[in-house]
């Protein structure tokens, strides 16, 4: 199913057990929760021309279907969670993205266990952003609005029409 085959769309993924954020080990994600961060995202976007559809999977195949249906989006915002380390299927899904793909996460993997240290979907990836809670989020979508909307201070966005990867 297309989640966001429009241009002026930023689609934003998560991935398995994210639905249970707040009551979930608060002592790494802290204790907003997931309805909390999606009302954040649609605040930060009012004013501007984008919408926002945002989801939650915990199937790695629903996943898989729901990055699929957002390749046409102005940039794609995802937090595959525990997929992040594994699922090479959601990294061929997110190739397949014509705008730029964010990677989000809450925690820092990098301050973790050395299995979260890996992303498998990282090449997918324009860059990504970690370990500031539900703010990795906000961080998120100030750059993907950058990039789609026009040149960041080191000049990278659209130039000639083309959306950047």
């Amino acid at each position: 199913m297309p989640i966001a085959s429009d241009e002026r769309t930023i689609a934003v993924l998560n991935g398995p057990n994210l639905n249970l954020l707040g009551t979930r080990q608060p002592e790494i994600y802290g204790s907003e929760t997931l309805a909390d961060i999606e009302a954040m995202c649609r605040k930060r976007l009012e004013g501007t021309e984008f919408s926002l559809t945002f989801e939650q999977h915990n199937g790695e195949g629903e996943l898989v279907a729901a990055a699929q249906g957002a390749r046409r989006a102005a940039a794609v915002l995802i937090n595959a969670a525990g997929y992040t380390h594994t699922s090479v299927a959601l990294l061929d899904a997110l190739l397949m993205a014509e705008g730029p793909v964010i990677e989000v996460h809450l925690s820092n993997p990098h301050a973790r266990e050395s299995f979260r240290h890996r992303s498998v979907i990282a090449s997918a990836c324009k860059g990504s952003i970690a370990g500031f809670g539900g703010l990795s989020y906000s961080l998120a979508l100030d750059a993907a609005l950058a990039l789609v909307d026009g040149p960041t201070i080191s000049g990278e966005g659209k130039e000639n029409g083309e959306r950047p990867r």
